[in-house]
């Protein structure tokens, strides 16, 4: 029923006079923070340009602790927050509860705003008609900046409403009904009930969020993200949140989420960056589909390790791969003997860590091969063939330090890669990871094997540490460095650290993605953490379900775990999820198929053309979209015909318009959709049909699918002909 504007404008005021209340006290305890730094800038101040006491550094680590906490608050104080307040309870008992992004309080220490984490803001999320959780109204205030305009009430208990107000028509289908930007919303005013069991699940071992495209899977377990920091900042803080997600794309996405929740201390990284840490630098290029499913399988964890133990050096004609002499007599060791060596060493060593075990073994093996008729104690025998020329470049090459990189780039050899597969790959799968590694750039699957070697490498080793003066020199110091700073210097620099960070929690998106060679690499970051997994089988791009449901068995164990199934599809509008649904139904039966809540009325526009004229059409309902939708548009195409496609879209080029391959839509969203040649993403795509889905499954609005082939392909076989144009 709708009210009259004058009733709407007076919940308005009201609603604006509290917000007012809130920023008012929120910029005085921003200069009550502000003023706290100064003050502990000023704590102590060292005019000793040569020395310090001890009482001095107790001094100056104090100010240090108590600036670093004042900072901090400040930073928080300071942030922007979209819509700051953002809920309003009223209860049955008359209290009033507002809800928000972070906790506020008065003078009085009284709450003004409750930060929608604690156990108090609970009711906004979970309460409903059947159980109110003593709520009568639940308000969603929609703010701009710190002006409210507009409001969506819930009534929840109409026996205790009396004369509440009741205005609007339900803020979640108001929000769904907005349009779409380049960045994911925060859906913190409007989490459902399902959704906030997902969220304030308990943090140890594991949790598992599933469910069907547009569910919330994503936003929610980022939501989780923040609660986890809220709920044990201690913990969480100290060992760190790590988000990972399908593509540089998708962090994209997401990146503005947790900072408009007050949350700016978690890492996020796509899975091709994960191993950054290690090797310094971040893939975003997928393999072809052949290609990615041989380097994702735990078949290729044996290869690199035989990968490893092989020398760089070749044995050469009659298998003699060391021969020095001493004094003028021969001595030295054959190609079962180096191999022998050097199997006995790596058993008990990493390669970069080992050269002075392999000398000393080398040694071993050759002091006794001099004849006792020259009389030279082992000692000399020693020096005599390290000395020597031949030694030196011998020992160069047969151990020399590797890098990840060099060692998987002699892949791209036929003759290195039949060595280690056998057994392994056959014939065909060791062309195709042959030929994969002929690429200039690293790809995302790649990474992952590059973990594993580093791994298996160990780091290199160090150089010799300068020695640090005792002294201050320089006169006065600007900057404290503290115990803290040095502390982590000394833990970065010691060659004996794990190159691998490790996290306290790691939260996995898009996990029905991850190769099983991914989550060995995922392992390494985590393997004393709590972990959140996100995803759906039904848009696996992996071709091996039981493969990767092996390794997340094995990463479970027997940690405490918990799994949440979401079941609404917020999203897709129920025409457009209804001819998804049948595409994937066919191909996986077994698929979560959430409800779609939504409908616009609207059907999804099947084409279908000459592959002569397929960009021009497309380009021709791209434009359309772009004109009848507010939001943002998304092109799917196969990689094979992306460059195609772009080059058509070139003249409408907009901050509205994006075009990616399937796997780079993987999480994100569009009013409007536009796939192109769908039997081409079935078929260029490790997951097949199920790749497919996810295209199918972007738009929130209008789905548009254009088909090269006149009759329609094979992905439609039921569904009705498509029209031509």
């Amino acid at each position: 029923m709708t009210q009259p504007a004058s009733a709407l404008d007076r919940e308005l005021a009201i609603e604006q006079a509290h917000v007012d209340l809130v920023y008012a006290q929120l910029a005085k305890a921003a200069a009550s923070a502000r003023r706290a730094a100064n003050a502990g800038r000023a704590i102590y101040t060292s005019d000793r340009g040569t020395w310090m006491r001890e009482e001095d550094g107790t001094a100056m680590f104090e100010r240090d602790a108590f600036a670093f906490q004042a900072a901090k608050r400040l930073a928080v104080l300071d942030a922007e927050h979209e819509g700051l307040v953002f809920g309003r309870l009223d209860l049955s008992d008359g209290d009033v509860r507002y809800i928000g992004r972070i906790g506020v309080r008065d003078e009085e220490y009284e709450p003004l705003v409750i930060d929608w984490r604690a156990r108090a803001a609970e009711p906004f999320y979970r309460a409903t008609p059947s159980d109110p959780m003593d709520v009568t109204r639940r308000r969603v205030l929609r703010c701009r900046n710190d002006r409210v305009i507009g409001i969506e009430d819930d009534l929840l208990d109409a026996a205790e409403a009396g004369d509440l107000v009741i205005i609007g028509e339900g803020a979640l289908m108001a929000s769904l009904q907005r349009a779409r930007g380049r960045h994911m919303r925060d859906i913190v005013a409007t989490i459902q009930a399902e959704q906030d069991e997902a969220i304030r699940a308990d943090a140890q071992g594991v949790t598992v969020i599933s469910g069907g495209p547009g569910t919330g899977k994503t936003v929610v377990a980022l939501h989780r993200a923040a609660y986890l920091l809220y709920s044990n900042r201690r913990r969480f803080e100290r060992g760190g949140i790590l988000v990972v997600g399908p593509s540089a794309t998708f962090m994209n996405y997401i990146e503005r989420v947790l900072p408009s929740l007050g949350e700016d201390s978690v890492i996020l990284r796509s899975v091709g960056a994960v191993a950054s840490d290690v090797l310094g630098f971040a893939a975003d290029r997928n393999d072809a589909a052949a290609a990615a499913a041989i380097k994702g399988s735990l078949r290729m964890a044996p290869l690199l390790k035989r990968l490893v133990d092989l020398p760089l050096v070749d044995p050469g004609p009659g298998g003699a791969r060391l021969l020095l002499t001493v004094k003028g007599e021969p001595v030295g060791l054959d190609a079962a003997a180096l191999d022998r060596l050097r199997n006995e060493v790596l058993r008990r060593h990493k390669v970069n860590r080992a050269r002075a075990a392999a000398e000393k073994a080398l040694l071993a093996a050759l002091v006794p091969q001099v004849p006792a008729e020259l009389e030279l104690d082992a000692e000399t025998i020693e020096d005599l063939i390290t000395g020597s020329a031949q030694w030196q470049m011998f020992v160069n090459a047969w151990w020399p330090t590797l890098s990840p990189t060099e060692v998987l780039r002699r892949l791209d050899d036929p003759a290195v890669t039949r060595r280690v597969a056998v057994g392994l790959l056959d014939a065909d799968e060791q062309r195709i990871l042959t030929e994969s590694f002929r690429q200039e750039t690293w790809s995302v699957a790649d990474v992952a094997l590059l973990d594993e070697l580093a791994a298996l490498l160990g780091p290199p080793p160090a150089e010799p540490d300068a020695e640090e003066p005792v002294f201050i020199e320089g006169g006065e110091v600007a900057e404290l460095v503290t115990t803290a700073d040095r502390l982590s210097r000394k833990v970065a620099d010691d060659p004996d650290a794990h190159a691998h960070t490790e996290y306290a929690h790691l939260l996995v998106d898009e996990a029905q993605d991850i190769t099983p060679m991914q989550w060995r690499m995922l392992r390494r970051r985590g393997a004393h953490a709590s972990w959140t997994i996100v995803g759906d089988p039904a848009q696996s791009s992996w071709p091996d379900p039981a493969e990767s449901e092996h390794a997340v068995a094995e990463l479970v164990g027997h940690a405490p775990s918990r799994s949440y199934r979401l079941s609404v599809n917020y999203r897709s509008p129920a025409e457009v999820f209804a001819l998804a649904a049948d595409v994937v139904r066919r191909a996986y039966p077994a698929a979560d198929l959430p409800e779609a809540v939504r409908h616009t009325g609207v059907e999804p526009e099947l084409l279908a053309t000459t592959p002569g004229r397929l960009t021009a059409l497309v380009a021709e309902r791209t434009a359309a979209l772009l004109q009848e939708l507010p939001g943002t548009v998304g092109v799917i195409a196969p990689p094979s015909r992306l460059d195609a496609v772009r080059a058509a879209l070139e003249p409408l080029a907009s901050e509205r318009l994006v075009v990616v391959t399937p796997l780079q839509a993987k999480g994100l969203e569009y009013d409007g959709v536009l796939v192109v040649a769908p039997d081409d993403i079935v078929a260029e795509s490790p997951g097949g049909v199920r790749v497919l889905y996810v295209a199918l499954t972007r738009p929130t609005q209008r789905l548009v699918c254009v088909d090269p082939d006149p009759a329609g392909g094979d992905w439609r076989e039921s569904l009705p002909l498509p029209a031509t144009g």
